[in-house]
């Protein structure tokens, strides 16, 4: 695709455009239930057993630890300036076999999340990244989704506000193009194209095979170029049973969102064959808002219910005495934030 039409599509497809042109409009919103808190940082107190009540700078690890193991893939956290030798060494300690996911132990947006095939594959890995990061098994159940689930802390039920299945990003071979060229006939792999020249180099010139599959990014990151459905019509009183239970286990976590691997949804409600691979907190967003078929008053309308569920949750747990983050405090991890994307956006 030429550069006129990608911006032409990126112009009429509101999901391809910069957060800030997706958040200025209702920023007003926000500062209301600020000055309601009095604090613009109110969302520390989601969420009190994490980091900043999940918004940044929290540790993945940190949440995984306070799941029961059941629930998720096994995650080993490897330390800053680690060697290959050590890393291996703690890998296979650990009972993880290749290929596995790694990601930083801190991070956002799905930047620095890759699959590793093999020793080298991780060599070059930990050579790119100057932060501590996880090695996590990597889970085959075929689907993924995110699940966004709320509870009021004086209620002992919560809810599930919204369900989003993820189309990993892939290209399909007709016996004739390479991938790259496959990769530029469609608009949302083409938007990735420099990410996954970085990745895969010279494979992208290989002609792929008539109707052979080639997943070019394994995980369900909408800024990775997953497609994202909204599938909050599949909720069942059984899923919300399964979310609910895992959910309660966590101490004192009241709002985020769940990103699950499944089998189905029905095995879901079941509370079998699934792992779940991540929780945020008050920094979710409520993803099945990026269903191409959702206009962005519909987006606006969702973000805006969820940031007053997240108030509401906030001030209760803040009367409980969880205290809401400082000024100095929240712009400092809001600084740290933005310079820790800016060296995830290379590796």
């Amino acid at each position: 695709m030429t550069y006129l039409k990608l911006l032409f599509y990126r112009v009429f497809h509101w999901e391809y455009w910069p957060m800030q042109a997706i958040y200025y409009p209702i920023f007003p919103v926000w500062l209301y239930y600020a000055i309601k808190a009095r604090s613009f940082f109110f969302f520390n107190a989601a969420n009190p057993s994490i980091t900043n009540g999940g918004m940044a700078m929290e540790s993945k690890k940190e949440i995984y630890d306070m799941i029961p193991p059941q629930y998720i893939p096994k995650t080993l956290l490897i330390n800053k300036n680690a060697s290959i030798d050590h890393t291996i060494e703690a890998i296979l300690n650990a009972n993880i076999k290749f290929p596995f996911i790694v990601k930083p132990d801190i991070g956002m947006k799905a930047l620095g999340v890759e699959k590793v095939e093999n020793r080298h594959e991780l060599e070059v890995y930990i050579n790119k990244i100057s932060t501590r990061f996880l090695v996590q098994e990597l889970i085959e159940y075929p689907n993924e989704i995110g699940i966004f689930y709320v509870r009021h802390p004086n209620e002992n039920v919560g809810r599930i506000t919204g369900i989003v299945s993820k189309e990993f990003l892939t290209v399909i071979g007709n016996g004739r193009d390479t991938i790259n060229h496959l990769i530029k006939q469609n608009p949302r792999s083409h938007f990735q194209i420099a990410s996954l020249k970085r990745k895969y180099g010279k494979l992208l010139d290989t002609i792929l095979e008539k109707d052979k599959t080639f997943v070019l990014v394994p995980f369900g990151s909408h800024t990775r170029g997953a497609r994202f459905i909204d599938d909050s019509d599949k909720l069942t009183e059984k899923i919300q049973e399964t979310i609910h239970s895992i959910c309660v286990q966590l101490p004192k976590f009241y709002y985020g969102r769940l990103d699950i691997r499944h089998a189905s949804f029905k095995e879901l409600g079941e509370g079998k064959n699934f792992s779940i691979i991540e929780i945020n907190g008050a920094g979710s967003e409520p993803t099945h808002i990026y269903d191409s078929k959702h206009s962005l008053f519909f987006a606006w309308k969702e973000i805006i219910k969820h940031w007053k569920l997240l108030y509401q949750i906030s001030k209760v747990n803040n009367k409980k005495g969880h205290n809401y983050l400082s000024f100095k405090d929240g712009t400092a991890m809001l600084k740290a934030n933005s310079l820790l994307e800016e060296h995830l956006k290379l590796i």
